[in-house]
């Protein structure tokens, strides 16, 4: 796979019936290794080892109603009171431009949790924005936020 600008961990991988599937330790079971399954690993790894994001509160894959449509938000990151999610995070393979129809889709999947905090990237490229509901606007940081700072 890629190198990605993100820390490198130590991968389970195991192959399957001649498909490469990489263990997802929040799903606890393998899935697919597909190049937006290979981010998704890294970045969920980079907010729980090195900004201290609690494993138990985030979710891979989470479930939502959009209109008629059943859509899945890549990760989602819940608060300790209630289970409030906090922060969506919509990841795309390397060779996937970050480009305004990818901050659209995750948009629309905050229309429905209406989170505090987006994150986009696609392994190389990270954005990551406060959402300023008064203004109506999210704010872009320079940098993902420590779990502490959220």
């Amino acid at each position: 796979m890629i190198s990605l600008n993100l820390p490198a961990y130590a991968t389970k991988t195991m192959n399957d019936g001649g498909r490469t599937m990489i263990y997802d330790f929040l799903r606890r079971r393998y899935v697919a290794l597909t190049p937006e399954e290979w981010v998704r690993q890294h970045f969920t790894h980079f907010l729980i080892e090195h900004k201290h994001y609690p494993a138990a509160l985030l979710a891979n894959e989470v479930t939502l109603r959009l209109g008629t449509q059943t859509r899945r938000c890549d990760s989602v990151l819940y608060d300790r009171n209630g289970g409030r999610p906090r922060l969506i995070a919509e990841y795309k393979a390397p060779h996937v431009a970050i480009t305004q129809a990818v901050f659209n889709q995750v948009s629309a999947y905050n229309l429905v949790l209406r989170v505090d905090y987006l994150i986009v990237s696609n392994g190389l490229n990270h954005y990551c924005c406060r959402m300023d509901y008064e203004a109506r606007r999210p704010i872009f940081l320079r940098d993902i936020p420590d779990y502490p700072e959220l």
